[in-house]
């Protein structure tokens, strides 16, 4: 899970995925369609569970090291977040390293221009430059900050919600945007025992669960759907094999249901795929970089061996034998 998805799309956007989805087999959903606003209430109840240990992870490594990267990238440099910045986290960040400017970068012009605004009112001599867009390719930053060296800020583990291939060609993109002389803070969910993992995705409160089952109730209200939700149930599981926790929502019985007009069917067992977050050990974590162009410079663990912050450079190249 992470705070917000990788793309957000239009209305009819949803429509069109949820049908090709579940014509397909195994039926899938996209994991971004779980951010309607029951479904982004829910995800910010599942950051202050006890199972669920990435936010206040994160948290605490930043607080504790955002001074030793403020000394690392020096000050004044251009803050871009991938991702409109969080109420906790990215004031962490902008205080240790003293920032010429901050370019939050979000699909949702709506929720960019509220976040941005928390920001600017926390920080009033700076320099505050929304910038409306898909992040996952590369984007043209604002004219005042042309050129000048960039910090680029990805917190949230949100890499994981990508495979592999995706991530790589997102790094790849987040370096086209910044340019050289760039640097990455990134957060990255660390593997490990998969009763953590599961538990993290299937608190005992069912906070997690009504997550899942929300997309369900968002396909009824908004696709006309006639889909009865007692009929499933949330599935959270670690594909061991893929790397990853995966969340399903799982038929307890044959069932059959219509949305926009188009009728579907399902058997007992059969389950529809929500949502996959990759999980990496740190060595994975630094080889992810280099193949997204990226040098690893430093990273760091908190003590019970949960989450990983790291922080990369932009490559330059050189010939290889």
């Amino acid at each position: 899970m992470a705070s917000r998805p990788l793309v957000a799309s239009p209305p009819d956007a949803f429509g069109a995925a949820v049908l090709a989805g579940l014509a397909q087999t195994p039926k899938v959903v996209p994991a971004r369609y779980f951010y309607d606003n029951a479904g982004s209430e829910l995800f910010e109840q599942i950051t202050e569970l006890p199972e669920y240990y990435p936010t206040r992870t994160e948290i605490g490594l930043l607080g504790v090291h955002a001074g030793e990267i403020a000394t690392r990238v020096g000050a004044g440099r251009i803050v871009v977040e991938f991702g409109s910045g969080s109420s906790v986290k990215t004031p962490l960040l902008l205080r240790a390293v003293a920032p010429a400017a901050y370019v939050p970068i979000d699909i949702s012009a709506d929720f960019l221009t509220e976040s941005a605004g928390t920001l600017a009112a926390d920080f009033p001599g700076l320099s505050v430059l929304p910038l409306a867009g898909d992040f996952t390719r590369p984007l043209r930053l604002p004219a005042q900050v042309a050129g000048q060296p960039m910090l680029g800020f990805f917190p949230g583990s949100t890499l994981g919600n990508a495979a592999p291939a995706s991530a790589v060609d997102l790094l790849r993109a987040f370096a086209a945007t910044l340019g050289d002389d760039t640097w990455l803070v990134i957060g990255l969910d660390l593997r490990k025992d998969r009763h953590v993992l599961e538990a993290a995705y299937d608190d005992k409160a069912g906070v997690t669960a009504a997550f899942n089952m929300n997309l369900l109730a968002r396909i009824n209200r908004e696709l006309g759907g006639t889909v009865d939700a007692s009929a499933f149930r949330h599935r959270a599981r670690w594909n061991g094999d893929a790397g990853r926790v995966e969340m399903h929502l799982e038929a307890q019985r044959d069932l059959a249901f219509e949305v926009l007009g188009q009728r579907f069917t399902m058997t007992q067992g059969e389950t529809i795929h929500t949502e996959n977050s990759y999980k990496w050990t740190f060595d994975e974590a630094r080889l992810l970089a280099r193949a997204g162009g990226w040098t690893p410079i430093a990273g760091w663990i908190d003590p019970a061996g949960l989450f990983g912050l790291h922080l990369w450079r932009v490559a330059p190249a050189a010939g290889e034998p």
